[in-house]
């Protein structure tokens, strides 16, 4: 699929690659990393304007989560049915709970397999919008011109990078997914502790 979507790039331009990354912000498995890395190098080659190409692609992306945010928004309770209690689910929720704001930003260009449940997570909490919006503008401008620019710079060794890239950001999200494991089984133990601490309260009465 990627050699083929990249095809397409080359053939018709920037609009591709925008409709690609929107598609990913919503859920779709594109390989958006690989694809944002190559298309830099593409931009180093000629095939394609780099400042435009770059804009582009960051209004389409910051759209695309701006929608997948207004889903949680606005059909709160068929999300929270569809995905609650999911393992991705869970995870993205510990990390938000955690970090706040600032999980908008790591999940663009980092922990990126987080990225969509954190949006949806986002809405349904009603996390400000404003502040989702300045983080993911943020954090997707790093995605697109910092990964895209190491495509740029490296040039015909893009995929190299992107195998670092994508072996670094899957031990992020195996990390994240620890130490969401570990907090949510000290919370359920410090829970069941209370529960009987009131028992046996309960019970002394």
């Amino acid at each position: 699929m990627s050699d083929f979507l990249l095809t397409q790039i080359i053939n018709y331009g920037a609009p591709i690659l925008g409709i690609i990354v929107f598609i990913g912000a919503l859920g779709v498995p594109f390989p958006a990393t690989l694809i944002v890395i190559a298309v830099g190098a593409f931009c180093r080659q000629g095939f394609l304007s780099w400042p435009v190409t770059g804009l582009v692609a960051l209004s389409c992306v910051v759209l695309g989560d701006g929608l997948s945010y207004a889903m949680g928004y606005y059909a709160r309770e068929p999300v929270l049915r569809r995905f609650q209690g999911s393992e991705r689910w869970v995870q993205a929720e510990s990390t938000f709970d955690r970090w706040g704001g600032m999980s908008v930003l790591l999940t663009r260009f980092l922990i990126t397999g987080l990225a969509v449940p954190v949006n949806l997570i986002s809405g349904t909490s009603g996390f400000p919008f404003k502040r989702f919006f300045l983080y993911d503008l943020f954090g997707e401008a790093i995605w697109i011109f910092g990964y895209g620019g190491l495509g740029y710079l490296f040039g015909t060794q893009w995929e190299m990078v992107s195998e670092l890239l994508g072996n670094l950001s899957g031990f992020l999200l195996g990390l994240v997914i620890l130490i969401g494991s570990i907090a949510l089984a000290l919370r359920w133990s410090k829970a069941g502790a209370n529960h009987v601490r009131r028992i046996g309260q309960s019970t002394e009465q």
